[in-house]
């Protein structure tokens, strides 16, 4: 039996896999600087040589970017599913905005139900420090809708990475822009209908919170539904008012 020699893993190849994993995890992520390369180093217990060997097979890949005089980055195109270009396509479209809450309603419930399963401590202050900023943009009248789009959408995106599954995580990621338009978008439209409506998100995202905190993984799934369908269905009234006003105008000028 004739056997091959046994190939010799390169040290870079190693620090590779670990620097694909840290941005797989989300510990690194789009357009984040790298520690300095002897910080770096000094944490992975590697040379400087070797560190360099592996960032220049990452940047190869398009995974880092290495800027003169300015330091190592993941891409910022990691992940990003969407480009400016479609989202400005999308932002004008109100049946687009009803299929991203239906594709929200499943990929949500999921997260939730993981991350009751999965989050650790760490992830729990995350959750929690993303809720109280929420919580703070609610609490502020005549606060901007921009903040709370983004407040609203980095608290998903906490739920996502306390899910632990890199697929839901880097998804909800990639869709971050698009959740901060959709709810900027929805919120204005929502207050005026229901002036109840902050008050019941407020509710909302604390019983979903809780839920993952205390590991109810069914719980979870059943609140982060419940929200979604609850956006859902003031939006549809909110539809539906607009037609009415649609077509008395158009009578009255008839």
């Amino acid at each position: 039996m004739e056997v091959g020699q046994i190939q010799q893993r390169r040290l870079s190849d190693n620090i590779v896999e670990q620097l694909e994993s840290m941005m797989l995890d989300g510990i690194l992520k789009p357009g984040e600087r790298l520690p300095a390369e002897r910080q770096l180093a000094e944490q992975f217990g590697v040379s400087r040589p070797s560190l360099r060997e592996a960032i220049q097979k990452l940047a190869a890949r398009g995974l880092l970017v290495s800027r003169q005089g300015g330091g190592n980055y993941v891409t910022e195109s990691l992940g990003s599913s969407f480009s400016d270009p479609l989202l400005d396509l999308l932002e004008g479209r109100p049946e687009a905005h009803r299929d991203l809450l239906e594709f929200r309603h499943t990929l949500e419930a999921d997260c939730a139900y993981f991350a009751a399963l999965r989050a650790t401590e760490v992830d729990h202050q995350h959750l929690r420090e993303a809720y109280e900023v929420l919580q703070a943009c609610y609490a502020r009248e005549g606060g901007s809708r921009a903040e709370e789009g983004a407040a609203d959408a980095r608290f998903h995106l906490a739920i996502a990475e306390a899910s632990h599954n890199i697929i839901l995580l880097h998804t909800i990621r990639g869709l971050f822009d698009l959740l901060k338009r959709n709810v900027v978008t929805n919120i204005g439209g929502m207050y005026a209908l229901r002036p109840s409506t902050r008050t019941m998100l407020m509710r909302q995202h604390q019983e979903l919170l809780e839920a993952i905190i205390e590991g109810r993984a069914e719980d979870a799934r059943r609140h982060a539904s419940e929200h979604i369908d609850f956006v859902r269905e003031v939006l549809a009234e909110r539809q539906q008012e607009e037609q009415r006003r649609s077509r008395a105008k158009r009578r009255e000028k008839h």
